[in-house]
């Protein structure tokens, strides 16, 4: 996978640079092992520091496909460090686990930002898992964002538990959710009753909790979150009775589907597409504030 993502990566890299820049990639492409890593943290000396742009008119082909990767608000820099990466594989496969993990040990922040947005489309990336979980914790919000957001890594090998500490520190820390790769295939009835709980406290404390954290319970609705679905309903949040209406349409708990249709402008509007999760969709939120 390595090459047909080194093209792709490198199509992109060629619709955003200047010659000079590109050109100073090339070079260090074919030259050693050392100088390539050496450029991988060079590269913001000889690169702009831009947000890359991708044009509407061209080919979807010609860029990575969300499955192995999203280019999507990065930097040129941070995508001319992962392309250097995979080359630097290329170069020296046999070496190559040794080089990373010397990278991993000496890299600042924005370093660390390339490494972990690399990690999908490395060879062998299972073995990452250990440097992946670990940034989950890591105090540092753009290392956090780098493996939860946009990164399809976590969601093709975390376990459940790593997967909803994820989540969860995600919306602890007011991140938009809906950017978590694989955010619906991987629910489950753990983190459903996880982000309940987590809910009661918020809510205990008089805080506020984001609406779109519910899209993650309404396969596991039962007495106790239709409890929450009727507390959703009782605010004075327009964007809280969305989501527990959305949350009770995608149950097929009886009492859940009943409380739904005592709200038939929302049922309608569920069943004629024109209510879904991506409208109660922030990208910045600030659920610390009291609640009116």
């Amino acid at each position: 996978m390595s090459i047909h993502v080194q093209k792709k990566l490198w199509a992109v890299i060629l619709s955003n640079t200047l010659s000079s820049e590109s050109e100073w990639l090339e070079q260090r492409s074919q030259s050693t092992v050392m100088e390539l890593m050496t450029g991988f943290v060079a590269a913001p000396r000889f690169l702009r520091k831009t947000i890359i742009q991708t044009k509407k008119n061209e080919s979807a082909e010609e860029f990575p496909s969300p499955e192995e990767i999203s280019v999507t608000d990065w930097s040129l820099v941070r995508l001319c460090r992962v392309w250097l990466l995979l080359k630097l594989e290329e170069l020296d496969p046999k070496h190559f686990k040794q080089n990373i993990e010397t990278l991993f040990d000496t890299a600042e922040i924005n370093e660390l930002v390339a490494l972990y947005s690399a990690l999908p489309v490395l060879s062998s990336p299972e073995q990452w898992l250990f440097r992946a979980t670990d940034a989950v914790r890591s105090n540092m919000g753009l290392v956090f964002d780098a493996i939860a957001l946009r990164n399809p890594y976590p969601s093709k090998y975390f376990s459940d538990q790593a997967w909803n500490q994820l989540v969860l520190k995600t919306i602890f820390n007011d991140k938009p959710i809906h950017l978590i790769m694989g955010l619906d295939r991987r629910k489950n009835e753990a983190l459903a009753h996880i982000l309940s709980d987590f809910a009661h406290e918020r809510w205990a404390a008089g805080r506020v909790v984001a609406p779109e954290v519910w899209r993650l319970t309404g396969p596991y609705m039962n007495e106790k979150l239709l409890q929450d679905m009727k507390a959703l309903f009782a605010s004075s949040s327009a964007d809280n009775h969305r989501a527990a209406a959305l949350a009770c349409g995608e149950s097929t708990f009886p009492p859940a589907l009943a409380l739904l249709e005592e709200h038939p402008e929302l049922a309608i509007q569920i069943k004629t597409g024109t209510l879904n999760w991506s409208d109660i969709e922030f990208k910045e939120l600030n659920t610390y504030v009291p609640q009116p």
